[in-house]
């Protein structure tokens, strides 16, 4: 009978995807919550001025793209992750091979 271990045996690069993503949501949330929304954005909520920006007024087209570029970043980094935490295909060959083994 083999027990299946709580957290997985990962490597050095998951650590570091880990981290990377951690920080990009981060920034990606902060980014998002400066934008200038239709509705006023963040500022509005709170009583703020909605139709200022503290960036200037073309910042709104700068900030979209940014907001684009470190989203389509995210993902891509969440999909390395995904691809590096799963066991490779010879690994569970040679562990099924060892089941069966009597």
């Amino acid at each position: 009978m083999t027990l299946m271990p709580v957290f997985a045996d990962i490597g050095g690069w998951s650590y570091f995807l880990n981290g990377l993503l951690i920080f990009l949501s981060l920034v990606l949330m902060l980014i998002i919550l400066i934008q200038k929304g239709k509705g006023g954005g963040l500022a509005g909520a709170f009583g703020g001025a909605g139709g200022s920006s503290a960036f200037g007024s073309k910042a709104g087209d700068l900030f979209t793209k940014i907001t684009l570029w470190f989203a389509a970043f995210w993902v891509l980094v969440i999909m390395i992750n995904v691809k590096t935490m799963q066991p490779g295909s010879e690994q569970q060959q040679v562990g099924q091979n060892q089941q069966a083994a009597p």
